[in-house]
């Protein structure tokens, strides 16, 4: 029986046991770990001392929660602390309480389908219930790579179907009624970045000056806070790229504005505002994190009596007045920061869908003045004679 280490990334490495079963197959099997080299190397010791002896769970008894603890620990370096995050509430939420005493090797389709039924009788919703699928049909994805399973199970299973809900937004009226009332309150730049720019919670709360031209009316999105449990942390924008945003005119003259009373705010604190300085921050002058944003937006709504939507929805709002103005998906797309233009067709097919009277209508007008011209042309061919 050997062992070796590799490192995955710095901190972070596999340890590789290779083994032979009682058939004389060899048999190898992965573990992560993190911590320096020396302690991998002494782990790795002692899963070999373990595995001699029979104490470390062969893949033939390793149940699915003991797979799915290995595969999250697997994963942690492989994709961001949040999305980490929420892999792990699902799995432990989700798929241990229901199958986590299964012996990973005995995982049927039938079991998986038995799985997600309980989950939506409990109470789970559809679309929660397709996460969930996604997720563990990538955990058994690896488990065929690493050997553990002949097949991935999942792919015989269908996830539970739903319907996508109509997304809840505001019109301008409203948009423009919350910006007044919202006068005030912490969630007000918030309010006016999400509903005239159409940016996210966390890209708001990354928002520093040297970011925003006001001169030539443009907002450069370059960076986006991200929170866990963990804490906070500075990243790309979800779409893993930059982009600029067209200022409205009266975006322009409130940022104006709130420049100003921030700065005057900050020297009540003895505090001196440069281009570093986050756009929203608190009262004290440190910068507000995406859930206080959220949680100073729930009160305002409290406070105003508007109709209740969630903040990311002015986001939606945004878009949904963009496109039924007659602006391009294209445009709508690189000024929401979408990755490709179909996911704005997709999410705002509603929109798209409400614009097909316009457009039948614009193509009858099209023709009318086609036909007339037509008409037009032909009077003095009729009224030749015959040769």
């Amino acid at each position: 029986m050997r062992g070796h280490i590799r490192e995955r990334s710095p901190g972070h490495w596999a340890i590789v046991i290779d083994a032979r079963d009682a058939a004389g197959n060899r048999k190898r099997r992965w573990f992560s770990f993190s911590g320096s080299k020396r302690d991998a190397q002494r782990r790795c010791a002692e899963l070999i001392a373990e595995t001699r002896g029979g104490s470390a769970a062969s893949p033939e008894r390793m149940t699915v929660g003991e797979y799915l603890e290995r595969w999250l620990d697997h994963m942690r370096p492989l994709v961001s602390p949040k999305s980490h995050e929420r892999y792990g509430q699902m799995a432990r939420a989700n798929l241990i309480p229901v199958i986590g005493t299964t012996p990973i090797a005995k995982l049927s389709p039938m079991q998986i389908s038995g799985a997600y039924a309980t989950m939506i009788r409990n109470g789970l919703a559809p679309a929660t219930v397709i996460h969930v699928h996604r997720l563990l049909s990538q955990a058994l994805k690896h488990a065929v790579r690493w050997r553990i399973l002949p097949a991935n199970p999942c792919n015989d299973v269908s996830p539970p179907r739903f319907e996508r809900r109509e997304l809840r937004v505001w019109n301008t009226q409203t948009m423009a009624a919350a910006l007044d009332a919202a006068r005030g309150w912490r969630c007000h730049i918030p309010i006016l970045l999400a509903s005239l720019c159409g940016m996210r919670e966390g890209e708001i709360a990354a928002l520093r000056w040297r970011h925003v031209d006001l001169d030539r009316g443009l907002i450069a999105v370059v960076e986006a806070v991200e929170q866990t449990c963990a804490g906070v942390r500075v990243k790309p924008p979800k779409s893993g790229k930059g982009r600029s945003v067209t200022l409205p005119a009266l975006a322009v003259s409130e940022l104006r504005q709130w420049r100003v009373q921030q700065a005057e705010a900050f020297l009540g604190l003895g505090i001196r505002s440069n281009e570093d300085t986050r756009v929203v921050t608190r009262g004290d002058g440190l910068p507000m994190t995406p859930s206080a944003i959220y949680k100073s937006w729930v009160r305002f709504l409290a406070d105003s009596g508007l109709p209740r939507i969630r903040f990311h929805d002015l986001r939606h709002s945004h878009a949904t007045a963009l496109l039924s103005s007659g602006i391009h998906p294209k445009v709508a797309s690189e000024r929401l920061g979408h990755a490709r233009v179909g996911i704005t067709l997709d999410v705002y097919s509603h929109v798209i869908g409400n614009m097909q009277d316009s457009a039948a209508a614009a193509i009858d007008a099209a023709f009318a003045e086609a036909n007339g011209s037509k008409a037009v042309a032909m009077v003095p061919l009729s009224s030749k004679k015959a040769p």
